[in-house]
């Protein structure tokens, strides 16, 4: 295990920090204060687009479900006659330019995650490190709600809807900031977002309850072949995540009955064919995110496994409303 890998490990665990994490955690939470500060106090100013921004981050390091919130929000929208478009910062991808995804996005350009909401549900996206510049190309292709995935943090792109997810399983670990622990933001962050998503455990006061339901395994190199998840059950199978969180795509599949020979890579990693050889005849499932860097050289035996957010429809009649507002602040503006 990388050192980065064993400290992020310690930050779930009922062990203290190392003593070295504890003073560049104040220095990291002094900066994050100050330049908090600095935007609330209207010194700095993130770029207002002409129509309603929903940000969806979290505040932890690593993966908690931003993605398909994110899915589910684009689909909810548009059934409620939005036309929403979808804005990355693109991690994982070489561009560095603002740009619009074509209908197949090229992972290693774009990142995984964009070119996985791309494919899923063919909606604009564009990525860029300055996401203010890359949302203006969705503004200029007809998109009248934009919707930032992940970029909490990001004050630069000023938002109008704020909402924060927060894992269910590890929540904010031993609650300490950068790098005594795994929190970007302190806890008292959530009184200010809109929504607060707790994906899985049980939601408490005003959190809204999230679950990812496991879909059909398809094969990555042909789509249209597919299998029930359910078919794997009682069978030893390779399982690959290069996710945020690893563990929480493993539980799944032992939740199926399926037993799984854990294969973990590091969030993002750039898959070559040999990383899918495991020298037997197992069948292998990886995550969809996974999935889309690796459609190339998946084959034979080899599935993605998709999930979708499920959560209350209130939930998205209310992030809706406050759409609507401010897209009915604009008109009369």
């Amino acid at each position: 295990m990388s050192f980065a890998g064993s400290l992020e490990r310690r930050w779930y665990q009922d062990r203290p920090p190392p003593w070295w994490t504890l003073p560049l955690a104040v220095l990291y939470g002094a900066i994050v204060h100050v330049r908090r500060g600095l935007y609330r106090r209207g010194w700095k100013r993130g770029e207002r687009l002409p129509v309603p921004v929903i940000v969806v981050g979290n505040l932890t390091v690593g993966g908690a479900g931003k993605t398909p919130l994110v899915i589910a929000l684009v689909e909810a929208l548009r059934a409620r006659g939005f036309h929403p478009g979808v804005v990355s910062r693109g991690y994982g991808g070489d561009a560095e330019a603002p740009l619009l995804l074509d209908g197949a996005p090229d992972p290693r350009r774009v990142g995984d995650e964009p070119a996985l909401i791309r494919l899923r549900t063919s909606a604009p996206v564009a990525t860029g490190r300055e996401r203010a510049a890359a949302a203006r190309l969705l503004t200029a292709h007809g998109v009248d709600v934009v919707i930032a995935d992940d970029g909490l943090q990001h004050y630069a792109l000023a938002r109008d809807v704020e909402i924060c997810v927060i894992d269910g399983g590890r929540g904010f670990g031993n609650g300490r900031l950068l790098p005594a622990g795994p929190l970007r933001e302190p806890p008292s962050r959530l009184r200010e977002v809109d929504f607060v998503v707790r994906n899985g455990g049980t939601a408490t006061g005003d959190e809204t309850p999230m679950r990812l339901q496991a879909g059909h395994a398809y094969s990555p190199g042909e789509p249209a072949r597919r299998r029930p998840l359910e078919s794997f059950a009682g069978m030893r199978v390779h399982a690959v995540a290069g996710i945020g969180n690893p563990a929480r795509f493993f539980a799944m599949l032992r939740g199926f009955g399926i037993e799984p020979v854990e294969h973990a890579f590091p969030d993002h990693h750039p898959y070559a064919a040999g990383d899918l050889v495991f020298g037997d005849a197992l069948p292998l499932l990886m995550t969809e995110k996974d999935a889309v860097k690796c459609r190339a050289f998946a084959h034979g035996d080899a599935w993605a496994v998709p999930v979708s957010a499920q959560l209350p429809e209130a939930f998205f009649d209310a992030v809706a409303s406050k759409a609507g507002e401010k897209t009915a602040r604009s008109r009369l503006g």
